[in-house]
């Protein structure tokens, strides 16, 4: 991969889900109380307390680029035209947490800054956590992100608002229009559907070809010569490998249909294979970027703590796939490490098994990085 995007493509940073909540909010310089409402932990500084018997002491009031840890090498070195990421964790100060759910994210307004540490473009919101804290939390989300300087998708004031996209200009190469969407079999409540006098989420209809009716509406009324159109889904199981049929078909609908170039899939905690359909990349599940899960047990052989960096290239005139070069990281201390060269075989070795249902397949290459192949 060249240092830098060739004028003829445009290169895109993609991620899975940033969950900068908890323990990561405890460690910033500014932090929500660390009161809980989940079932046995009820102080998010328990979270810090579970990582440090793993791996040491962490530190406290951390910069706001901590986080990113090696990350921000590799978005220098490789300079992605825009960076995209799914944001699932509200950003607010409000207590009214949103009653039956179990687990309930959030970071202090201040902590935004992080999200520009790592020169964010988009957020993805239509996830399970951005209304943890209700609808005053999703307005305070909406707001802190926008004084941050970092476009949504996904989520809004109304319906209309949710289903509107962030369009990122890419100078002398044309524009990237971002969709945020999410499946109720994400756990998303369906009392979080926008409507058109309601905040909340674009949830997207059971069916696949309501759902991709309506990715088509919005595309069509938008997208011209030059535009990438990417939808990111927060979809599926946060455990498991299986890549459900109803997956698929909608995916390929909305490729066939809707025009989308590419697929930012989300909502695994770990890595899930990919797809490449008529030359657009479909990513099924990109796992967690940032979490708090380290010293957590229970999922050990998901390998939850190794993550991907996804760079891929794509041409603007026919958003067509030109390469993919996905680069291996750990979570470690509450940030993200170059992975180490036998984890980073592992994350190629399971792409490689995971694609043989897929048409696809994974190679390191020289530089330690992930090459994407179609045997």
């Amino acid at each position: 991969m060249t240092p830098h995007a060739a004028p003829d493509r445009i290169r895109l940073f993609l991620c899975g889900d940033l969950m900068t909540g908890r323990g990561i909010d405890q460690i910033m310089p500014w932090h929500c109380p660390p009161h809980l409402h989940e079932p046995y932990v009820r102080d998010a500084r328990d979270y810090v307390e579970l990582a440090e018997r793993e791996s040491g002491p962490l530190p406290r009031g951390v910069a706001e680029d901590y986080v990113w840890g090696d990350a921000l090498r590799w978005l220098a070195a490789l300079a992605p035209d825009r960076h995209l990421a799914n944001l699932e964790t509200a950003i607010t100060g409000s207590e009214d947490h949103w009653p039956g759910k179990g687990i309930h994210y959030r970071m202090h307004p201040r902590n935004a800054r992080l999200l520009q540490a790592a020169s964010l473009d988009a957020c993805a919101l239509a996830n399970n956590h951005v209304l943890d804290w209700g609808y005053a939390g999703l307005a305070e989300t909406l707001d802190a992100l926008e004084r941050a300087g970092v476009a949504s998708a996904g989520a809004g004031r109304n319906l209309a608002a949710a289903r509107a996209p962030a369009i990122l200009k890419v100078p002398g190469k044309g524009r990237v229009i971002f969709l945020s969407m999410g499946s109720d079999t994400s756990g998303i409540p369906a009392q979080w559907a926008a409507a058109s006098r309601q905040a909340g989420v674009w949830l997207l209809p059971e069916r696949t070809s309501r759902a991709a009716a309506e990715v088509a509406a919005g595309v069509q009324a938008i997208k011209g010569p030059g535009d990438l159109v990417v939808a990111s889904i927060h979809w599926g199981s946060n455990w498991g490998y299986t890549i459900p049929e109803a997956q698929r078909t909608l995916a390929r609908a909305l490729i066939d249909e809707a025009g989308v170039d590419l697929i930012h899939g989300h909502s695994s905690h770990h890595v899930r294979g990919m797809e490449l359909y008529r030359d657009r990349l479909i990513l099924y599940g990109c796992g967690d970027f940032l979490n708090d899960y380290e010293g957590i047990g229970g999922h050990g052989p998901f390998r939850d703590d190794l993550t991907l960096m996804y760079f891929p290239d794509l041409d603007p005139r026919s958003g067509r796939l030109l390469d993919l070069r996905m680069r291996p990281m750990r979570i470690r201390r509450f940030r993200v490490e170059d992975a180490a060269p036998g984890d980073a075989r592992w994350l190629a070795e399971l792409i490689t098994t995971l694609g043989k249902q897929l048409g696809t397949a994974a190679t390191l290459d020289a530089e330690g990085a992930l090459r994407l192949d179609s045997p």
